[in-house]
């Protein structure tokens, strides 16, 4: 039986198996979803689209003999299948959030099991049925079958009094809208696959429980329970950024700590296994991965980790994001240096590369959110300098606008039309060398002015040198250029170095900017254009890979700094060139990939439990990354601010070590174009109907 569920499972599509006396029974398709807590069951989710996944789930009340025969049977499945699927292991109440969506984002736990002699429920013959259901999450929702008895009710949630032809979902007086409309999800699935829709749904509110209802539980007490808020263990800050790596074979050997810094060291080893993840080399057979499971067990249990924590196991080229996240550099098969190519055996949310059309921006959501263009940048452009002395900011001589210092902080307000409603972005432009105090007050004043335009405004906040496609492009006719250092005040400036080198880069809009760089010759990149500023004139360097366009840019930025202009290609530097940089040293010589798009992730942050969480998914706010932006967005009864600062730490935070990328910050219903394109389907007019 075993052998034909293995068979099974090469198929297309989800399929879930219960272990009875270490052998697979296939579930319908009806009763996808459904769990009972005395069993362990195997789940195999097989697509075109994605790495093969084999997850095993094991019930709160499973026998010890169900646990090993589960595990051993997914050893066994993934064997057959050529080592290939990712392998998770599932606990009720623990499950990832991988294995929760393939069930429509909502499960039941249901009493019983095997070992128990457990029957089901005939779907007809359904008049004794009797039983509560206790409903607990937020973006994925378990249901857990209680005691039918009102002792198991309390005023924060939401309860299913299944009682056969009659399904009531009860909300507590203190319980959301978001669990009530849940609660209604979770009874009418009750009802159309358990019951083939032979059954009534009601919609009950504390104190107005009907006669039905009160004739099979009791009286209801007066008072009940408010009961406990969703929560999920702490992990500190050390915790979410260290990883160990450990090789299996030969023995268990510590091989680098905290963040690695090079992915590609799995290649030459056969078998890898850290806490909770497990990594299968290329050359890996059966008995290595084997010894690899063995080894992980082991490994939990001499570190006395909780005998529940999950395991994931992964072969070489099927690695998942979370995976690759705790690398520093991590590099697929055919990558180089820069922007890579993924390619694996199963590709995560694969984003194809939309070259840029300024023509068609309005038409084409998904180029507006790869290239982060609301528009042209044709608005009104206005620019401040942020003043410390006077707590304020300095509006900037138009003559002016293009040049950031980097003593500097600047606040830049683009107005444009979207959709026949005038729109506003604030950019808030943060030096490397300003002060502390200024940064800050650059913070306040953005939200100052954002509230004076009625809070509508999407804030931006750019960091020196990771200035965005969109903010290069205001500048018409000029050319950004974002000094190293000093500042545009009055009496201000600090006199430049004696030797300038800046970096002339293209954004994937066509637009340049000219960024000046630290004078050593290992700032240099072959991919784009440098002018060198030394005693004797000017120097335009062209790398191999330049454009044209970073060309001209370089010749117009010369123009503007003045003096005698001789440009040299790379490879053919004179040797004063070098001598001016402080001698010839390595630089970057790889020609980038830049047709690449990073898929984006969605996360959830909620402090609804009075401290702030962070899951993947959203309902009140949430970031976006897609690796080159982060995006907040912030519901219309959203998170305060001083809890949006604590989730600016997932970027300062992540172990792939991305620091000061864009961050940009709007509310509910003024969503720029740059973010609603990552979303196919969205509606800008969802938040006039009210759920």
């Amino acid at each position: 039986m075993a052998l034909a569920a293995f068979e099974k499972a090469k198929t297309p599509g989800l399929h879930v198996w219960r272990v009875v006396k270490m052998n697979l029974n296939l579930v319908p398709k009806d009763d996808h979803g459904n769990f009972f807590t005395g069993d362990a069951y195997l789940v195999m989710y097989n697509s075109a689209k994605s790495t093969p996944a084999i997850h095993s789930w094991v019930g709160s009340e499973a026998t010890q003999d169900e646990s090993g025969a589960v595990a051993i049977l997914m050893v066994q499945m993934d064997n057959h299948l050529g080592g290939g699927p990712r392998q998770y292991t599932e606990f009720q109440n623990d499950e990832s959030n991988t294995f929760l969506k393939y069930f429509g984002g909502s499960i039941k736990y249901k009493k019983g099991g095997v070992a128990s002699g457990f029957k089901d429920v005939d779907v007809n013959d359904f008049e004794d049925v009797k039983r509560v259901m206790h409903l607990k999450g937020r973006s994925c929702v378990r249901a857990t079958e209680v005691n039918f008895s009102w002792d198991s009710f309390n005023s924060g949630d939401c309860f299913i009094i299944d009682l056969g032809k009659d399904i009531y979902h009860w909300s507590g007086s203190k319980s959301n809208s978001f669990e009530k409309l849940k609660s209604k999800v979770v009874a009418k699935d009750i009802c159309d696959s358990e019951r083939r829709g032979r059954a009534t749904v009601h919609s009950i509110d504390e104190g107005q429980e009907p006669k039905e209802v009160l004739d099979v539980l009791g009286p209801k007490p007066d008072v009940l329970p408010e009961g406990c808020p969703d929560t999920t263990p702490q992990v500190s800050r050390k915790a979410k950024c260290e990883a160990s790596l450990y090789m299996v074979i030969p023995k268990d050997t510590d091989v680098c700590n905290s963040l690695f810094t090079r992915a590609s060291q799995l290649n030459v080893y056969p078998r890898f296994s850290c806490p909770l993840s497990s990594f299968s080399g290329p050359k890996a057979n059966n008995d290595e991965r084997n010894a690899a499971n063995t080894a992980a067990d082991k490994f939990i249990k001499d570190h006395d980790y909780p005998g529940k924590t999950k395991k994931v196991i992964m072969a070489a080229g099927a690695e998942d994001t979370l995976f690759k996240e705790f690398f520093f550099n991590w590099m697929d098969k055919g990558e180089t240096v820069g922007l890579g190519k993924t390619n694996t055996r199963g590709t995560i949310a694969k984003v194809p590369k939309v070259p840029f059309d300024a023509s068609s921006l309005h038409e084409n959501k998904t180029m507006t959110a790869q290239h982060g263009m609301v528009d042209d940048g044709s608005g009104k452009v206005e620019i401040w300098r942020v003043d410390h002395s006077s707590s304020d900011k300095v509006a900037v001589d138009p003559s002016k606008y293009g040049h950031f210092y980097g003593g500097d902080c600047y606040l830049i307000k683009y107005s444009y039309k979207s959709g026949g409603r005038l729109m506003h972005i604030i950019y808030n432009w943060q030096g490397n060398k300003c002060s502390v105090a200024e940064r800050t007050l650059c913070a306040h004043l953005t939200v100052q002015l954002d509230d004076s335009m009625g809070g509508a405004a999407t804030q931006v906040r750019v960091t020196q040198g990771e200035e965005p496609a969109h903010l290069v492009s205001l500048f018409k006719g000029k050319l950004m250029v974002v000094y190293l250092g000093g500042s545009s005040r009055s009496g201000g400036q600090t006199a430049p170095g004696d030797v300038q080198l800046f970096h002339i880069r293209l954004s994937s809009t066509n637009a340049t900017r000219a960024v000046e760089v630290e004078p050593t010759a290992a700032a240099l990149n072959t991919n784009d254009a440098f002018v060198l500023k030394k005693s004797g004139g000017l120097v335009i360097w062209k790398g191999e890979g330049a454009a044209d366009e970073e060309m001209e840019s370089a010749k117009f930025l010369a123009k503007t700094l003045g003096g005698s202009v001789t440009e040299v290609k790379e490879k053919s530097e004179p040797d004063s060139f070098w001598a001016a940089l402080g001698g010839k040293t390595e630089y970057q010589t790889s020609k980038m990939l830049k047709n690449v798009v990073k898929p984006p992730r969605l996360f959830e942050c909620s402090n609804k439990t009075g401290r702030l969480i962070v899951s993947v998914f959203f309902n009140i706010c949430f970031n976006c990354s897609n690796r080159c932006f982060a995006f907040i967005w912030k519901g219309c009864h959203g998170i305060s601010y001083r809890y949006k600062g604590k989730s600016l730490k997932y970027i300062d935070t992540d172990p792939s070590g991305r620091r000061g990328i864009p961050i940009v910050t709007f509310k509910q219903g003024q969503e720029p174009p740059s973010f609603t394109g990552w979303f196919q389907a969205w509606d800008p007019n969802a938040w006039d109907s009210k759920v």
